[in-house]
């Protein structure tokens, strides 16, 4: 199940939940984050390939390269075996910004994106048909856990694919880490 966690920037203490896909929609759209469930023609097979894994969602990503100017899209598949888990987490750990929008689609598993806003922090899980889109400039964390477990499309208008402009803010350390369930 999907969950947003909204919280004060400075009291990681309280928070309200939201567990309803409709209100977490609702609550995430003003700002131009774009969240949405996606479901495949075919039962994605655990062992399917990259291609067959796009070929599946072609009309989702094709009508978001039309929406949002994506050129291209790849899988990531990420376990606990995957190697250096520990840095690649850290990497993503720390608030950061992208010159485009950051749009990721969980065929399988979970992690969680956090977006700083208007002095809040909305920490959303997406799990398995999940859709995030954060909007380019928006300043976020994501945290995929000690065990990582997911596969998902990503999107790019960067040929160099993923690229991080770092705030220098440690805000994601004040607030809760994700524990894979």
């Amino acid at each position: 199940m999907s969950i947003l966690k909204i919280y004060d920037d400075q009291n990681p203490q309280q928070c309200q939940t939201i567990t309803d896909f409709k209100q977490i929609y609702e609550t995430l759209k003003p700002a131009g984050i774009i969240f949405e469930r996606w479901v495949a023609g075919n039962e994605v097979a655990t062992r399917a390939s990259a291609e067959e894994i796009l070929e599946i969602y072609q009309k989702d990503i094709k009508r978001l390269k039309k929406e949002k100017g994506f050129l291209t899209a790849d899988v990531i598949s990420l376990n606990p075996s995957s190697p250096d888990i520990a840095p690649l987490r850290a990497k993503f750990l720390d608030e950061h910004t992208h010159s485009e929008d950051e749009a990721r689609f969980f065929i399988e598993g979970s992690g969680l994106f956090c977006i700083h806003l208007n002095n809040r922090v909305y920490a959303l899980v997406c799990e398995k048909n999940d859709l995030i889109n954060v909007p380019a400039g928006t300043k976020h964390w994501f945290d995929m856990g000690p065990r990582p477990s997911f596969k998902c499309i990503r999107l790019f208008t960067n040929k160099e694919g993923w690229v991080a402009q770092y705030t220098g803010d440690k805000i994601g350390s004040k607030f809760p880490l994700y524990e894979n369930p």
